[in-house]
């Protein structure tokens, strides 16, 4: 990708949207238990691939959770590219930090 991205201003955008959803879903970022099967679930979910039923709000604020989820992956790894880490606030970290555990485990 060629140009300058603003990938702070991304990553503030991605999590207070992230926020906003684990509000609506009742999450608890500070329990790494729940946040860690959260990043289970979203990396197991192919957004691409979703049958959502858009008459339950909680799977569909869920299921545009887990988008958020892969947009704030697919920011890092782009960022990463270009040389620069990207880092949010403490829920960002909170959520980085599980969804990189689960994918060690998966690749295992």
């Amino acid at each position: 990708m060629s140009g300058f991205e603003n990938f702070s201003r991304q990553a503030q955008e991605i999590e207070r949207e992230i926020i906003r959803k684990g509000i609506a879903l009742g999450i608890d970022w500070d329990d790494p238990i729940e946040v860690q099967s959260l990043a289970q679930e979203a990396l197991a979910c192919k957004p691409n691939e979703l049958d959502c039923d858009h008459d339950d709000p909680q799977q569909h604020i869920r299921h545009e959770l887990f988008g958020l989820i892969h947009l704030m992956l697919q920011v890092m790894a782009e960022s990463a590219g270009q040389g620069v880490e990207t880092h949010g606030g403490a829920v960002w970290k909170a959520l980085a930090r599980s969804l990189w555990s689960a994918r060690e485990r998966e690749s295992k």
